[in-house]
């Protein structure tokens, strides 16, 4: 299936008709709609790399917490181990 063609018009093919009245202020219009858009786009990708981020560090913490209480006891028990086995020999 193949995108539907959307016959949108553009505000720069306005702009150039029309008296030179019409032309500021549409130029203004335009102005005005890039900077909102531009800062809407710019606040979005900042949502949505937030929640990334925050969705990454949560799952490396999981990660690293989880390989913490797996290999810490051993690490501890072997350590002890090692301490007093040198300490008891002769």
């Amino acid at each position: 299936m193949q995108p539907r063609e959307l016959n949108i018009p553009v505000l720069t093919d306005i702009i150039r008709g029309g008296s030179d009245a019409d032309r500021v202020e549409l130029e203004t219009l335009l102005v005005e709609v890039q900077t909102k858009l531009a800062s809407r786009t710019f606040k979005l990708a900042d949502e949505l790399l937030r929640t990334a981020f925050a969705e990454m560090e949560a799952t490396l913490f999981e990660q690293i917490a989880g390989k913490l209480r797996r290999q810490l006891p051993e690490l501890i028990d072997a350590t002890l181990r090692e301490h007093f086995e040198t300490r008891a020999a002769p």
